[in-house]
């Protein structure tokens, strides 16, 4: 008795297998499936093979078999790789977090992202992966956070960013190149000084400092716009109470950061009235001390 027909099945697929007189073997051609095997159970298409000879017996082989089931294991890649996006920071970001929160995610849409493959690599430093990056499952891939856990110095950074699938597929590098300044802007007030005082509402101020911008008001007061130039300022704001009033100074860096100074100085626009006067004694014999009592209010 000899084979009559064989066939292969994978994936639901039928391949007729025809003999091949050169090797004796039964041979067909298929087309892989279109997905990687690895999201299959055990991460492979099993193949069944089936036989039968002219009188109608049919032999069937599958992954379960003892001798040939690891041979009917068909595994298939995928060649596409993974996509990643950042999302923050954003490219050119000037920011005042010495320690600023990086987001990203990563997607495949076939074996899937493996998370083991998942890291950044801050400046020049060693790249990090594992649980140091917090990775929540999406639809296809991964919500990734990072927060540094030392802070960044003062200046221009640049985060790498990569992955693979489990196909073994590596994502294109992304990066992102971002800045931080995190120390807030210095202000010094030359004048005018802590306590003064002033017989004019028109006080004139001046100081120094390396903010972007700067404004001072008076107690509650609209704050005012002040004009820096080269690192130095000054100007006249006007008091609107006799007595005390408060000059607020507020400088506000490029990243945000501001630095507050306040100055309380006094106005007295009343000059003393003398009321009354007496010189004791007077007359005064010559070289003798004299008393000049005055009554003077203010």
């Amino acid at each position: 008795m000899s084979v009559a027909r064989a066939q292969a099945t994978v994936n639901g697929i039928t391949i007729a297998l025809a003999l091949n007189s050169s090797t004796g073997k039964w041979e067909g051609t298929g087309t892989a499936p279109a997905k990687s095997s690895y999201g299959q159970s055990g991460h492979y298409y099993g193949v069944t093979l089936e036989a039968w000879d002219e009188a109608g017996n049919l032999t069937t082989k599958d992954v379960t078999d003892t001798e040939l089931g690891a041979a009917l294991q068909l595994i298939v890649k995928e060649k596409v790789a993974p996509v990643i996006t950042i999302t923050s920071p954003t490219s050119g970001q000037l920011t005042s977090q010495a320690k600023p929160e990086i987001s990203w995610k990563v997607t495949d849409d076939d074996s899937g992202v493996n998370p083991a493959t998942i890291g950044i690599t801050i400046d020049s430093g060693t790249k990090v992966t594992g649980d140091a990056i917090t990775k929540t499952a999406i639809t296809g891939g991964y919500q990734c956070t990072y927060t540094p856990s030392t802070a960044l110095v003062d200046g221009e950074h640049t985060i790498k960013f990569d992955a693979s699938d489990y196909d073994g597929n590596a994502a294109t590098q992304k990066s992102v190149t971002f800045s931080v300044l995190s120390t807030k802007p210095n202000l010094s007030i030359t004048s005018p000084a802590e306590g003064a005082w002033f017989k004019s509402a028109s006080v004139s101020f001046d100081g120094t400092t390396n903010a972007t911008s700067l404004t001072v008001k008076v107690g509650n007061g609209a704050a005012q716009n002040i004009t820096i130039t080269d690192g130095e300022f000054s100007g006249t704001i006007t008091l609107p109470a006799e007595g005390e009033n408060t000059l607020t100074f507020v400088a506000t860096g490029a990243s945000g950061l501001t630095t507050t100074v306040t100055r309380k100085v006094k106005l007295d626009t009343n000059a003393p009235s003398i009321t009354a006067a007496s010189i004791t004694p007077n007359p005064v014999d010559c070289g003798k001390t004299f008393t000049i009592s005055v009554t003077i209010t203010d």
